[in-house]
């Protein structure tokens, strides 16, 4: 399956150090060859890099792990095909506009009986059950909500309760944010960690890298990194439930809870 990285934090934050393990997933140290994409915002606008090839021998993920790309909320995604063809329409994160937001959303599981999913208005452009997937939550949405509710909990505990729709159809891991909350759910594997003063070292277990974040930040920081399986070997990361959610808000975390099987 594939391999999910999220970021939220209250500064804007590059996140070189975890690609850099992530990178080294896609075929080299993990399965994960069928391309790789991440998405950056910047205000309301948002950058998106993409590439079907795998990401550790991608020229453009090698220009993203140099490049430190600042932001308070990222998601990226490395590909183990299921559904649909190796190809750049079906390479994760995917992004639509609701409400005046770009919304961005990766997905890591494989779903039955995707085709039956009502998406309304938007409409997916690849294959793959995880566009599908996310084009009919972003429609219940729409339809639950014709303007955004004034409390973002009441919409995304709705979005939790869809998210456990998805999970009874197979595996369903996604990250999904606008760029200013990033929300997790967890069916099988998702872990995060929230880091905070006093920061310390983290070393990469894919790679040969450590980093001194005490050198990197201030003590205001407040970083949270999401990922499908942990990418250091010396820190304590959560491990999610399965029907588990969280919702962070620039690094913190606002909202969580469980959807019952």
């Amino acid at each position: 399956m594939c391999e999910l990285l999220g970021l939220s934090a209250n500064v804007p934050t590059d996140i070189c150090f975890s690609f850099t393990g992530l990178m080294q997933r896609g075929g080299k140290t993990g399965p994960h060859r069928d391309g790789w994409g991440i998405t950056f915002y910047e205000g309301k606008g948002c950058r998106t890099f993409k590439d079907p090839m795998p990401s550790c021998q991608s020229r453009i993920a090698q220009l993203v792990q140099e490049y430190p790309i600042k932001s308070c909320a990222i998601v990226s995604h490395i590909r183990q095909a299921n559904r649909g063809a190796v190809a750049l329409e079906n390479t994760h994160p995917f992004t639509r506009e609701l409400w005046g937001r770009y919304w961005t959303f990766a997905h890591n599981g494989q779903l039955a009986g995707y085709e039956t999913l009502d998406t309304g208005r938007f409409w997916p452009v690849g294959q793959t059950d995880s566009e599908r997937a996310f084009c009919w939550l972003l429609n219940r949405m729409e339809s639950r909500f014709p303007v955004p509710p004034e409390q973002p909990a009441e919409l995304f505990a709705a979005v939790a309760e869809w998210c456990g729709q998805l999970r009874d159809m197979g595996v369903f891991n996604m990250l999904l944010t606008d760029g200013e909350f990033v929300m997790t759910f967890c069916s099988t594997h998702l872990h995060w960690l929230t880091r905070r003063a006093p920061f310390g070292e983290a070393q990469l277990l894919d790679e040969d890298v450590t980093i001194d974040f005490q050198k990197e930040t201030t003590p205001k920081d407040v970083v949270t990194v999401i990922a499908t399986q942990p990418l250091t070997q010396n820190e304590a990361w959560c491990q999610m439930k399965s029907g588990e959610f969280n919702l962070f808000h620039y690094g913190e975390c606002t909202l969580s809870g469980v959807v019952p099987v």
